[in-house]
């Protein structure tokens, strides 16, 4: 898992993180998906190569359909609702705040729908079992 934080959503800002998680991924025996919504970077002629290079097929929510990102939209509710009472003296504080909260998240934080595992740790179980 991967990602970035920044003030200005470009080309780079979406391809870094992407990058990382594919070339973190094992060889499994499935098609792998990353799911986006319409941002101008995810229809880039870039992206669609990184993600071609990498065997992996493009999902991209229709417009104004929150839905099809159900997931996504819940992390972040998540992420604003636990960090909401928090203040934050700069743009630089916030960015290590929001890093270490999807830290905890991605590899502590246990998830009763995961079996009692952090996403990291389901995913980890999942490919092992793929393998």
């Amino acid at each position: 898992m991967a990602f970035n934080i920044s003030a200005h959503p470009t080309l780079e800002f979406a391809l870094k993180p992407l990058k990382e998680a594919l070339d973190g991924l094992p060889e499994l025996p499935y098609r792998t998906t990353v799911h986006t919504d319409q941002g101008f970077q995810y229809q880039h002629k870039q992206w669609q190569k990184t993600l071609k290079t990498h065997h992996t097929f493009q999902s991209m929510s229709r417009k104004a359909t929150c839905l099809d990102n159900a997931a996504m939209e819940s992390f972040f509710h998540l992420m604003k609702a636990e960090m909401m009472d928090e203040h934050f003296e700069n743009s630089e504080s916030l960015a290590q705040a929001m890093t270490e909260w999807i830290e905890f998240y991605n590899n502590r934080r246990i998830r009763t729908k995961l079996k009692g595992k952090s996403p990291v740790q389901y995913r980890e179980l999942a490919n092992q079992l793929a393998a």
